[in-house]
């Protein structure tokens, strides 16, 4: 297949950030390179972010992805935790401008209607449809991994919307 854009998705989190890098035609997404980031709690934050984003510098030099979509997650029970991705994604999205990426976020209502078609989904429902619409043959888990594939084909799909109708 000749992908007409290769696109990294990134489910951010500190402890576990989701990637997937995709090939994408305009009909079919083919998974290139997915996984996840790990961090241990026992390390500082800033060099948790910095691993983090030493990891995403190495995948985007590595497979040269055109365009980077990432998870933008707007509620957390913990503010501490929402203080950690809001840290993580702002260091990808410079990253990925930096590296001269076409960089957009999606809120988690989007992803969940692109890949299953209601906002109601569950991780559960999204990581079956990921499975059925990547052709794989076993459930990407964790499920940060399968929130990255989905990311990544949400984007896929949206990407010639305008920016302000794709961010969210």
């Amino acid at each position: 297949m000749k992908a007409d854009v290769r696109i990294l998705g990134i489910d951010p989190g500190l402890s576990r950030c989701g990637y997937a890098v995709i090939d994408y035609d305009g009909r079919r997404p083919v998974p290139v390179e997915y996984g996840l980031i790990k961090t241990s709690p026992k390390v500082a934050t800033p060099e948790r972010l910095h691993d983090i984003v030493g990891e995403i510098r190495r995948l985007i030099h590595e497979f040269h992805p055109q365009e980077c979509a990432v998870e933008r997650v707007y509620f957390f029970r913990n503010v501490s935790t929402a203080i950690d991705v809001a840290m993580i994604m702002g260091a990808i999205l410079v990253l990925g401008i930096e590296e001269k990426l076409l960089v957009r976020q999606y809120a988690p209502l989007q992803v969940k209607m692109a890949i299953v078609g209601t906002g109601r989904a569950d991780k559960n429902q999204v990581q079956k449809m990921v499975t059925s619409l990547y052709g794989l043959e076993s459930t990407p888990k964790p499920p940060d991994v399968a929130d990255a594939l989905a990311i990544a084909l949400t984007h896929a799909h949206l990407r010639t919307w305008p920016e302000d109708r794709a961010v969210g």
